[in-house]
């Protein structure tokens, strides 16, 4: 490691949002050329840098940083090159240069004890001395909490964002309860609070320890799947985080719910009040939304229905069954529907339908799904625009306040919500409770909502299983497409997905056209098939690029985990060539050419689609956790990375944010919802009981479109068609709908 001691000459390169920089420091006379991602720092900042001095293959010798620290200029000529190089406003060389040589060595002294002598200086009147003196004062400030901060291991840009939101209150704070930083910025989770709270001083046994540890057992609870956990659980994972007793985990709980952060539902089922009150919400506003219209749910009215939806038949050439004509009516007459099936029951058809009959009504109508490839799928059957969710209600990328769960903001609202009739939303199994909170506000009572998903599917990666719990609570009209058409039973990977739902064995006999079983016992053999496959074979017989090809697998860890999988296949679809840029990032490289996937939603990120001579043509922000897209560029002088995601939408990440992407040649099977590909290779060969389920395998192969291929063994396919398990979620949205319901049920029979 090398350090070095000088002050910024000038900036070669400045990202102004993340901080990401390529500057010229001047040490001892010498010219240096230092990267990496620096906050607050100003031409003429005197800075302590350390870092690996690497060498570029364009820009040379390079100090590639790996911490600094501002440093307070020590002699009179840093003084002037600070005051002088524009860090203070009003502040040019002149005036800096009339400032040093009237006050000397003292001159940073004088700004801050004396600010009025300033004024002795021809040009600087009193005002101005004053306004001088403060921007000094709050660059001193800044630099001192940062200062501060580097020994908790607090980074620099973290360092910003905690003096913007405390100031000067921060030394206070971090004295009586450190754990404030975790409730309150984002980006600074329990562990590192506990971490400084340890060094500080902090007892293990302490209330604010106790409760931040408890939120912070709730918010790792949320990130799997759940909305709330048992009281008995919740204190028992605690104590596990903590190292503390019971009873001490057990009377935090009961003054986090006297300050309303915590709410304890039944006495058993504790909530962060956020997602209770978020529950709560929902039900409510399904409850205004759940209308029937008395007109069209008349005897007469429904005769016409079912002779206007035979004429569409007719018109259309195809031909409905009893429940899809049933989910047409009943879409047309309440606020609320759900639609549920498995793979080749209709569920299209049905859509089309619906959307054909408001139509006719001269209607209008929204179609919308939680991803961009289930919204391409959605438009590519309808015919109709569909777009992600987050693009319907007209994302922003701004953040809501803290205490909202949901933590970004929509355009569209109860303010300002959705202009349409009906909207239909395909996919619901991926809806989580956030996105559903937030769609509901923006539709209004009178408009029909209808939902469609397959209920089987992998609940959501988000907190809920909203889904299952709208059809659980029996409050709105439910209708199960169970017919599989003739289309779909020429399909064996349509009749193989009813029959891994039904718990039956699948015919592994290679009879099929596109349901394939390859019995390797081996893993360095599934290797090499696996990518002769996908190289080689697959690409001409589903006519799909080898891009367009996906691996599932049920786990990432171990041999056959999406990260090893990821590292062998990229070596063998995509290995280095001269002129191919790459990066070493982690573990890992990223090259030019390499399939990535979104592993977290950011709401900021902005994209921005080209078109003749690289010409904008349209742009917009945030990319999602799922999306997946290849790597375009690798700039190494800009120290940026450009991926083109679907609908071909260009995102710049600086290195700097790479953690937000990763290899997605192989993918788990949770991350697979919403998507469709031409063809699914998995390797099934072993793994955790938890991960070998029905529901896993059934969601894996209902991923596919032309073609699926497992590579492994008949005994681990059929554990996992045995084995029903599934890892409990604890929600309560069924609970709260019904709840909502008997209230304003009984409030309607006392009036």
């Amino acid at each position: 490691m090398e350090k070095i001691k000088g002050y910024v000459e000038h900036f070669i390169y400045r990202n102004n949002e993340n901080g990401y920089s390529v500057m010229n420091i001047v040490c001892d006379g010498e010219d240096i050329t230092c990267v990496g991602t620096f906050q607050n720092i100003d031409v003429g900042t005197t800075i302590e840098v350390e870092g690996e001095m690497i060498q570029h293959a364009m820009y040379g010798e390079q100090l590639k940083a790996q911490s600094y620290r501002i440093t307070v200029p020590e002699d009179e000529t840093s003084m002037e090159r600070y005051l002088g190089s524009g860090a203070v406003k009003g502040v040019g060389e002149a005036l800096a240069a009339r400032i040093v040589r009237k006050f000397g060595a003292d001159t940073f002294r004088i700004i801050e004890e004396e600010p009025e002598r300033l004024s002795e200086i021809r040009g600087i009147s009193e005002h101005k001395a004053l306004d001088i003196a403060q921007q000094m004062n709050e660059k001193r400030e800044m630099r001192d909490v940062m200062i501060f901060l580097q020994k908790y291991g607090i980074s620099n840009a973290m360092s910003v964002r905690i003096f913007n939101e405390y100031g000067t209150e921060i030394y206070r704070i971090l004295q009586e309860n450190p754990y404030r930083l975790a409730e309150d910025i984002g980006g600074i989770g329990f562990r590192t609070a506990d971490e400084i709270a340890g060094k500080i001083g902090i007892r293990v046994d302490s209330d604010y320890r106790i409760r931040s540890g408890l939120l912070y057992t709730l918010q790792q609870a949320a990130m799997e799947g759940n909305s709330y956990l048992p009281k008995k659980l919740l204190i028992q994972d605690t104590c596990s985080l903590l190292g503390v007793e019971p009873e001490m985990v057990e009377n935090q709980i009961s003054f986090l719910a006297m300050d309303s952060k915590l709410i304890c539902k039944n006495g058993t089922d504790v909530y962060a009040a956020s997602f209770y009150n978020e529950e709560r919400a929902c039900a409510a506003m399904l409850y205004d939304l759940n209308i029937c219209d008395e007109e069209t749910a008349s005897a007469g009215a429904e005769e016409n229905q079912k002779q206007r939806i035979l004429d569409m038949e007719q018109k259309k050439n195809m031909v409905l069954d009893e429940l899809q004509r049933r989910a047409v009516i009943e879409s047309i007459r309440n606020g609320v529907v759900i639609i549920t099936g498995g793979p080749g029951t209709g569920k299209t058809t049905t859509i089309n339908t619906i959307i054909q009959y408001y139509a006719d009504e001269g209607l209008d109508i929204m179609l919308a799904a939680p991803t961009g490839r289930a919204a391409k799928r959605m438009t590519e059957a309808t015919g109709y625009e569909a777009r992600t969710i987050h693009r319907m209600l007209e994302v922003n990328g701004q953040m809501e306040d803290k205490e909202t769960a949901g933590s970004v903001r929509f355009n569209r609202n109860a303010e300002n919500p959705l202009a349409a009739d009906a909207i239909i939303i395909d996919e619901m199994s991926m809806v989580d409770m956030h996105l559903f909170y937030a769609l509901l506000k923006a539709v209004v009572p009178g408009m029909h909502l209808i939902l469609v998903g397959d209920a089987s599917q992998l609940p959501s990666v988000g907190p809920g299983q909203v889904l299952h719990d709208l059809i659980d609570s029996g409050k709105f009209p439910t209708i199960v497409l169970q017919k599989i058409f003739r289309q779909a039973e020429e399909s064996d990977i349509v009749m193989n997905a009813h029959r891994i739902h039904r718990g039956e064995m699948l015919p592994l006999d290679n009879r099929s056209k596109d349901f394939f079983f390859l019995e390797r016992n081996d893993v360095n053999v599934i290797y090499k098939h696996m990518v002769q496959l996908i190289r080689d074979k697959l690409p001409r017989y589903v006519d799909a690029q080898p891009t367009d090809i996906q691996v599932l697998t049920p786990m990432r860890k171990g041999a056959l985990g999406a990260e090893t999988l990821n590292d062998i296949l990229q070596e063998y679809l995509n290995p280095p060539q001269d002129g191919k840029k790459e990066y070493a990032y982690g573990d890992h490289i990223l090259r030019a050419g390499d399939k990535v996937m979104q592993i977290r939603n950011n709401y900021q990120a902005e994209w921005e689609v080209t078109g003749k001579y690289n010409i904008p043509v349209d742009q917009g922000t945030g990319i999602f956790n799922g999306d997946m897209g290849i790597i375009q560029e690798i700039n190494t002088y800009s120290q940026e990375l450009t991926v083109e995601f679907d609908e071909h939408r260009k995102v710049r990440y600086p290195f700097a944010q790479l953690d937000e992407i990763e290899l997605a040649y192989a993918i788990t099977i949770h991350k697979s919802q919403g998507s469709e590909y031409p063809a699914v290779v998995m390797p099934i060969l072993g793994g955790p009981r938890m991960l070998l389920n029905r529901n896993l395998l059934y969601t894996a192969v209902t991923r596919a479109r032309n073609c699926v291929l497992i590579l492994g063994s008949r005994e681990t396919i059929q554990t996992m068609i045995d084995n029903e398990e599934q890892l409990k979620r604890y929600t309560g949205l069924s609970e709260r709908i019904k709840e909502a319901f008997e209230v304003m049920e009984q409030k309607s029979a006392h009036e």
